[in-house]
């Protein structure tokens, strides 16, 4: 044991050195050191007390070396390198002494079997509670109420759908042939072209022109915006509407969605709206899409916002006014942000209580199409971000996520060996919780429920945190492409090629 806790120590002290400035120049082969000595310490530890306590020791391990890959890597500027990688870095210490301090506590203290089980049991109990009463909440708090309160077509304010297009086909085709049969009074389409590379895209859009669909021809995107938020911003200075609407092709709408949602938004004198769809899937396989969608609806009703004073937000459609957009900054102000919808709805949501978040139900009739290939997509680009792009943030969130949704598993098999009835027993009712909760996010996702489906909760929350890994390992070591492009070098502020020679 002495000797495993010195061999940590000392690799420790040579990651905390590594942040000193006179030894910073020297990071790449310093950092290489250092990951093969912490492999082996830990390695060493966990081999000779093989416990969950060791375990956790290992993964906070895995993940320092990830971030000493960073500086090996060395993809950004130095000076914000230094400061990411430094602060992520002594988060992962700390935490690990952490680890390493329970650890020790209680083998001293020789707890037994019966009070683990027990305590491994009670944390998912409470936050199975807490996540069935905050999405029940925010169901109800997210589903609109037809009031009978409509408005005159001429006390209608002026709407523009913007939507930006690269590279699309028949989702762009059947998204506009949704729109072009609204019986909204006062409509304004524009859809813009964001510099295509199939001829397909502007031949869709033309086609439209007799519709009353305005065609705009994107350009290029500084290298420090997203291309999307720049679209964005292009479409937005181009609007004539009062209330402007933002989607992507995937979003479809029946013949009163615009006149409904503006009502809404009206009636409730919201500033912005989100709007949760109904998932329609392309595949008749479709069982493999809810290893996804329903986790990304989990991350924004599922956890009590009121904590994180962020409301939750979805990116298929949402409505804001154009007063309001311009107070916030406008698109300027989120130019690299992934969810720029989170910045907007909670500045609303500071103003007076200024937004909303609500789900289609019947009122709406919007609905999303979108394949388990774009789903996946979609998840890889927006995971990593979503944690402010911290190895730390994904170490603990996958930490949590397996303890809460498969620790009453673990803890049923632990207890079924050891003949430890009633723990077996608590065991599996918590784990009934979870699949309560999994009940009501795929009636919630797709209005459905499967028996199959169902019983995939254990594949989709390992599939989660594979899926929150593999974004922060491509966005820090690979490419993150979407719709054809790099999105990596406005996220993570990766430097051009031949920069970074003259930066070191």
């Amino acid at each position: 044991m002495k000797l495993e806790l010195i061999y940590l120590g000392i690799v420790t002290i040579f990651e905390v050195c590594l942040w000193l400035r006179p030894v910073w120049k020297y990071r790449k082969y310093l950092s290489c050191v250092v990951i093969l000595v912490l492999s082996i310490s830990s390695g060493l530890f966990f081999g000779s007390h093989l416990n969950v306590w060791t375990g956790l020791l290992v993964v906070f391990s895995i993940y320092r070396m990830i971030n000493l890959l960073r500086l090996i890597e060395g993809r950004t500027n130095p000076d914000y390198l230094y400061h990411v990688a430094r602060k992520t870095s002594f988060n992962l210490i700390l935490l690990q002494a952490v680890a390493l301090a329970i650890y020790l506590l209680t083998r001293h203290a020789q707890i037994k079997l019966d009070f683990w089980l027990y305590l491994a049991l009670a944390v998912p109990a409470i936050f199975a509670a807490i996540l069935l009463a905050s999405t029940i909440r925010h169901i109800r708090k997210a589903t609109p109420k037809d009031t009978g309160a409509s408005y005159a077509s001429k006390d209608l304010p002026t709407l523009s759908v913007l939507i930006p297009a690269r590279n699309e086909t028949d989702d762009l085709d059947e998204c506009l042939r949704s729109l072009v049969a609204s019986n909204y009074p006062k409509l304004e389409v524009l859809v813009l072209d964001d510099c295509s590379q199939n001829k397909r895209t502007p031949e869709i859009i033309r086609s439209f022109a007799h519709d009353g669909v305005t065609f705009m021809s994107g350009e290029l995107p500084p290298d420090d915006w997203l291309a999307k938020n720049y679209a964005y911003e292009q479409l937005s200075k181009q609007a004539n509407g009062e209330i402007l609407l933002f989607c992507g092709v995937d979003t479809r709408f029946e013949e009163d969605s615009l006149r409904h949602m503006v009502e809404e938004l009206l009636n409730r004198k919201k500033a912005m709206l989100s709007v949760m769809p109904l998932n329609i899937v392309k595949s008749k396989f479709w069982i493999k899409s809810v290893l996804i969608q329903p986790a990304r609806y989990a991350w924004e009703i599922a956890l009590p916002r009121r904590i994180v004073k962020r409301p939750p937000v979805l990116s298929t459609c949402w409505l804001i006014k154009a007063s309001t957009l311009k107070d916030c900054g406008g698109f300027e102000a989120v130019k690299r942000s992934v969810s720029i919808e989170s910045y907007f709805a909670k500045y609303a949501a500071s103003s007076s209580d200024g937004y909303s978040f609500l789900r289609s139900a019947n009122l709406f009739g919007l609905s999303s199409v979108k394949t388990f290939s774009e789903q996946k997509d979609t998840a890889i680009r927006t995971r990593y971000p979503q944690t402010h792009r911290r190895p730390e943030i994904v170490s603990l969130l996958s930490l949590v996520e397996f303890g809460i949704f498969l620790g009453p598993l673990v803890v049923s098999a632990i207890a079924l060996v050891n003949k430890q009835w009633l723990a077996l027993i608590l065991g599996l009712l918590v784990f009934g919780l979870f699949k309560a909760f999994d009940i009501i996010l795929l009636r919630l996702t797709y209005h459905k429920f499967h028996l199959l489906a169902v019983s995939l909760l254990s594949f989709a929350v390992v599939y989660d945190i594979c899926l929150l890994n593999y974004s922060m390992w491509k966005y820090e070591f690979h490419q993150v492409y979407w719709k054809g492009r790099n999105v990596c070098m406005p996220v993570m502020r990766v430097e051009p090629p031949g920069t970074l020679e003259k930066l070191t």
